[in-house]
């Protein structure tokens, strides 16, 4: 007599099944994250490598977030700078103006206008903090507002309240560099022409209506100190524009290599789509068939035959 049903076929029939549910779970975890395992024990022999790399990953990317960071104030820095560097050089051009005219009915308008240039650029802000303050973020750079608080004031350099603290930043893993800029540095020397400008009008009174010999003289003079003040601006800017292209280069390079890991890191723990769902529906036909041979089992029980 042909055995019907023994104990042993369905513990091998249920043992089968749970295992091709098991298959079928784990597969389509891999095609819902994209991912071939939720932590480093699913990735086996590459899970040593796999830490490294996430390592410097984030050393990269920390690097590369404090590049974004210096990027923008150089450029709020080269922004400030501008602007002292037209104020000086408008100042210039209007005294400029003024003696070939032989007239300076507008010009202490227009050293008015670009003396507030000047000091403008100097308390240039950044993200609400002063960018030319050195440490002290929080100060206005200079307490001028007029050409007259330049003679009011006991020196040129008291109307500074920056420190002498310069702000220094990585380049790379292996290099710092100095990216910081003073406002007493930036404005002294601008600051000292205006004044000059300034000391003379209170001794001799506006320059008003036509000019006569003394002060065409005057102003033939400070054209050379105009001249000198804008070049020391000129000059700082383009030291501000050399670390500008090294942090753009090195925000580049830092980009390059996140992409290149961010790319390496996947060749590890991301799945092949297409391999993956291909899997998934031989695990789901192996679910199946698995189930039918156990049902079909269940039918050929000894108490379906004895009913």
């Amino acid at each position: 007599m042909t055995r019907v049903s023994t104990v042993q076929n369905y513990n091998i029939m249920t043992s089968n099944l749970m295992k091709a549910q098991i298959r079928q779970n784990d597969v389509g975890a891999q095609v819902a994250s994209q991912k071939i395992a939720t932590d480093l024990r699913g990735y086996a022999k590459n899970a040593e490598v796999l830490t490294a790399m996430r390592s410097a990953q984030t050393k990269i990317n920390g690097l590369l977030d404090q590049t974004k960071l210096v990027t923008n104030r150089l450029d709020m820095q080269n922004t400030g700078i501008g602007r002292v560097a037209d104020g000086t050089k408008d100042a210039r051009e209007a005294i400029a103006n003024a003696m070939a005219a032989g007239n300076a009915t507008t010009l202490m308008q227009q050293l008015q206008a670009a003396f507030s240039e000047v000091v403008q650029g100097v308390n240039t802000k950044s993200n609400g903090l002063y960018v030319f303050s050195g440490a002290q973020t929080q100060t206005a750079t200079t307490t001028a507002a007029t050409m007259a608080d330049l003679t009011a004031a006991p020196s040129t350099a008291s109307l500074f309240q920056n420190d002498q603290y310069i702000t220094t930043n990585r380049v790379d893993e292996q290099t710092n560099a100095k990216t910081g800029v003073l406002g007493d540095a930036l404005g002294t020397a601008t600051f000292d022409a205006f004044k000059q400008v300034q000391a003379y009008i209170d001794a001799n009174g506006a320059f008003t209506g036509n000019l006569n010999d003394t002060q065409v003289n005057f102003l033939k003079g400070m054209l050379t100190t105009f001249d000198t003040a804008y070049k020391s601006v000129v000059d700082i800017q383009g030291k501000n524009g050399v670390n500008q292209k090294r942090f753009e280069a090195a925000e580049t390079d830092l980009s390059n290599q996140a992409d290149t890991l961010t790319t390496m890191v996947g060749g590890i723990v991301d799945v092949d789509m297409a391999e993956a769902v291909t899997r998934l529906e031989a695990a789901k036909l192996a679910v199946q068939a698995s189930a039918q041979v156990f049902t079909s089992l269940q039918a050929s029980s000894l108490l379906n035959v004895l009913k």
